[in-house]
């Protein structure tokens, strides 16, 4: 998570005096067209667009794509709910598809929850670990799908060569207060497709045409919502930019150190990655929920089981089990050409491995001696007290 400091506060002043605190306020695109302007430079994208939030980044580019009624869109059990909300937001069904050990989507789950209505791929970069994209993107490209990578909990890492939310047809992006860039509130849609990003546009601003934008890439006006971000994001922004890098390898620097004193352990077992050379999240596993339960709670600051973080969790998202929406009438699972079903453990594996996991905060605020300090405490906490060798399930 990212802190708010001095800087930001300096950065905001001359927005406050300026009095042009919206996004079209002012008409050298301000602040908030600075940022976007700078992260398509860093990440290495044509367009990127701010929003008002993650959420809204997801449901403009599902809309960009054309994703709406009848299409199901395939996402993973384990992301917070406003993944599989995105799709219901623009006419679509979430298809919940299974994790592996390292926590982000099972390739060989999403090839089997493909259907003929399958229409789109939302591989979650959950908790800084990144998705097997080269595996993703394969699939895609053989089922003729568009990949909205949801890269908000992990703004800034790299899979291989490429920034996650670089790789796929679209990228989001979250600001939000507990996230590696923090505005408070905040998200971007980025897409190297210049068709793609006026869709977006104009669906995050309730068509954008009004707002002089000639380079609509001849695309024909279309309604939308206003999911618009303000120059006062951008202000904090632009200073949270500069951040991340430096950010990033401080958690890479402590995730060596800790992985390296778990790997010593007996009793835990350090979460896979799907590229390690670039690791900035750290997950243990344990032989059963109850070590890892027990582990959760000798270790309060900074380490939780995943099983227990709330919405999170598929069996956690009421809404979209229950398949209530607004207004019956516009309800999506409605609008399906087969009956969608969710069951409790309709994602078996992914409720196994959640509850035998726990994450690991990084203290990349932290000395690292601090922090190796406290791998070693918890290392030697990890011992169950049946003192039986684990990697048996995995």
């Amino acid at each position: 998570m990212a802190k708010v400091g001095l800087r930001e506060w300096l950065a905001l002043a001359p927005v406050f005096a300026s009095g042009k605190l919206a996004r079209y306020s002012d008409e050298t695109g301000g602040p908030l067209g600075r940022f976007e302007a700078d992260f398509s430079t860093k990440f290495g994208v044509r367009h990127t667009l701010a929003t008002s939030s993650g959420t809204g980044a997801l449901i403009s580019a599902l809309v960009a794509a054309g994703v709406g009624p009848g299409d199901e869109v395939l996402v993973p059990a384990y992301t917070w709910i406003a993944t599989a909300a995105a799709p219901l937001a623009a006419g679509a069904v979430p298809v919940l598809v299974d994790i592996d050990h390292t926590l982000t989507m099972d390739p060989q789950d999403i090839l089997r929850k493909i259907t003929p209505q399958t229409r789109a791929i939302i591989p979650v970069h959950m908790s800084n670990m990144v998705c097997d994209m080269d595996s993703i993107m394969r699939i895609a490209r053989e089922n003729n799908l568009v990949v909205i990578e949801d890269a908000c909990q992990a703004v800034g890492l790299h899979y291989k060569t490429k920034r996650v939310g670089t790789i796929g047809d679209f990228g989001a992006f979250s600001f939000n207060q507990f996230k590696n860039i923090n505005c408070g509130e905040g998200g971007a849609v980025v897409t190297n497709d210049a068709r793609l990003f006026a869709r977006a546009r104009m669906y995050h601003d309730i068509g954008s045409m009004f707002r002089g934008h000639l380079d609509n890439a001849n695309e024909p006006p279309m309604l939308g919502v206003n999911f618009k971000a303000s120059q006062i994001q951008g202000a904090m922004l632009n200073v949270q930019l500069k951040k991340l890098d430096p950010m990033i390898a401080r958690m890479r620097e402590r995730y060596d150190v800790m992985s390296e004193i778990f790997a010593k352990s007996a009793w835990i077992m350090v979460g896979p990655h799907n590229d390690i050379g670039n690791a900035a999240g750290l997950h243990v596993i344990f032989e059963t929920s109850d070590e890892a339960k027990r582990f959760a709670e000798e270790n309060r600051r900074g380490v939780y089981r995943l099983f227990d973080s709330s919405r999170h969790v598929y069996t956690n998202w009421q809404p979209v089990l229950q398949q209530r929406t607004g207004h019956p009438a516009m309800n999506p699972f409605h609008w399906t050409d087969r009956k969608i079903e969710y069951t409790p453990e309709l994602c078996a594996q992914t409720l196994d491995i959640l509850k035998r996991s726990c994450r690991i905060s990084l203290g990349e605020n932290y000395p690292v001696a601090l922090v190796a300090y406290m791998a070693r405490r918890m290392s030697r906490q990890a011992k169950p007290k049946n003192a039986n060798l684990l990697y048996a399930t995995i």
